[in-house]
This record gives structure tokens, C-alpha cells and sequence, in this order.
């Protein structure tokens, strides 16, 4: 089997590190990351310059763009065979309900799911971040269960675990995604030149966290499994805008 790993905290992060040590014990695993810290890039790609695909010491290949761009590139030019999973992560902090729409590790693994390899994003949620470990070991029983069945399409995964010892585990839980509360506002500051600059604020507390969510889970020290999907069609409005589209 042959695996893609990719993150957005870049390629000398600890997550990453530990996720190709244990995913290479049962696959063969290429690494293929952002140079630098790209948190936050979504599914950014890089189209107003070339990007440069370097290699570093320990194996691992690194690339001036985006998490996106980082899978892009592999998949469509550097690869000589498609991979049979991508992997992105293990990410220094959760990746639930709203966070998917920013966060570059999901936007590593939606690129695999676009050009049709399926695909796991892999995020460790609290504060201490002490147990990488536990997430790799997580994401090698994923993928073991991947490959025991017969898919019939790719599927997108994200997967968040609670920043535990791995016996501590409560087993995992598929969920849906739940929603936070709006943004806490910029801060605003001065830089040395005496310029206004603003930061951008905290992501909001879990506005809804019930049974069946991710926040749930993970507070209930379980492995958040959510399906994701690409489509961001809104069906249930179509017939309204249609009808003051066409009004008269």
C-alpha cells in the first residue's frame, strides 16, 4: 500500500514526524509538505508563481505552497503511481466544525479526495499536546480497516482525537460536524514602526456540541470520525432564489 502524508504545520512538525514513523511500518509512505507553517491556507493554491519541490535530510520533501499545492504537485507530477490513501497531519490542535473550512490539513486531504484517492485528515485536540503518538496509532488502525474492505468511491475522513494516552481511548464515535459561536474580534496592536497592525482573534467556544457531534465525542474521550463532502450546493433554497430570480 502506498501513502501520501501531508500536513500544514510543515514539514519539521512533531505530528508529521510521528505519523510517517508509524504509518511506515505498514505502507510504503511518501511526505510531501509545505516548507513552513501554513495553518490556516484552506484550499489555497498557488498560482501567481512556480513552486519548488526540495528534499530534506530526513527524507521528507518540502514545497514553497500550500498544503493543497503540496498534494497537487505529488499526485499529478512528482509520483510515478497514484497513491492508495493520502494522510494529512497529525495536526497540533483540533479541527472541528467550522475549523474545517480554514484549516490546511482538511484542504491536504479534500485535495486527495478531488482528484480521487481517499483521504484522512488527522488532528490532535488540546492544549498540552503531549500524545502524538495516539494519533498515529489511530490513524495506522484506520487505515488497516481501509484496507480489509472493497470501496466502491473515495471517501473524505476528519478525524480528531482527543490528546490522551492511547489506553485512555474511549473507543471512536462517526459524527457530524458541530458549529462555534462567531470569532472573538481582531486585536489590535502596535508594531516597532509604530504602525497599526491586527491579529487575527480566537475561534469561538462550541456553540453546538450535542450528542452526535465531534466536540462531543472528543469531550467524551473518543476519536471523532466525521464523513465530509465537497458539495456546497444549498438544495432547500434553490426553488426560493429561483422564484424571486424569475419574478416579474
Amino acid at each position: 500500500m502506498r501513502i501520501l502524508i501531508s500536513n500544514d504545520d510543515g514539514y519539521f512538525a512533531p505530528g508529521l514526524v510521528c505519523l510517517a514513523k508509524h504509518l511506515s511500518r505498514i505502507a510504503e509512505v511518501v511526505v510531501v509538505a509545505p516548507e513552513r507553517d501554513r495553518s490556516g491556507a484552506s484550499n489555497s493554491l498557488t498560482l501567481d508563481r512556480p513552486l519548488k519541490l526540495r528534499k530534506a535530510t530526513n527524507g521528507f520533501y518540502y514545497v514553497n505552497g500550500t498544503p493543497t499545492d503540496c498534494v497537487h504537485l505529488a499526485v499529478t507530477g512528482m509520483l510515478d503511481q497514484q497513491p492508495d490513501m493520502v494522510v494529512s497531519g497529525i495536526n497540533a490542535g483540533a479541527n472541528m466544525g467550522d475549523d474545517t473550512i480554514y484549516s490546511g490539513t482538511v484542504a491536504a486531504a479534500t485535495e486527495g479526495f478531488l482528484l480521487g484517492i481517499p483521504a484522512i485528515a488527522l488532528s490532535l485536540v488540546g492544549k498540552e499536546l503531549n500524545h502524538y503518538e495516539t494519533a498515529a496509532k489511530v490513524a495506522v488502525e484506520l487505515v488497516q480497516k481501509f484496507s480489509a474492505q472493497k470501496h466502491t468511491q473515495p471517501w473524505l475522513l476528519n478525524v480528531n482525537v482527543p490528546d490522551t494516552a492511547y489506553e485512555q481511548l474511549k473507543g471512536m464515535a462517526v459524527t457530524r460536524l458541530g458549529r462555534r459561536h462567531k470569532a472573538e474580534p481582531v486585536i489590535k496592536a502596535l508594531n516597532p514602526h509604530g504602525e497599526t497592525v491586527y491579529w487575527v482573534g480566537a475561534a469561538g467556544k462550541a456553540q453546538d456540541a450535542g450528542e452526535g457531534t465531534d466536540f462531543d465525542a472528543v469531550s467524551q474521550q473518543r476519536v471523532s470520525i466525521t464523513p465530509l463532502q465537497i458539495d456546497l450546493t444549498q438544495y432547500n433554497q434553490i426553488g426560493a432564489v429561483r422564484s424571486w430570480i424569475t419574478h416579474e
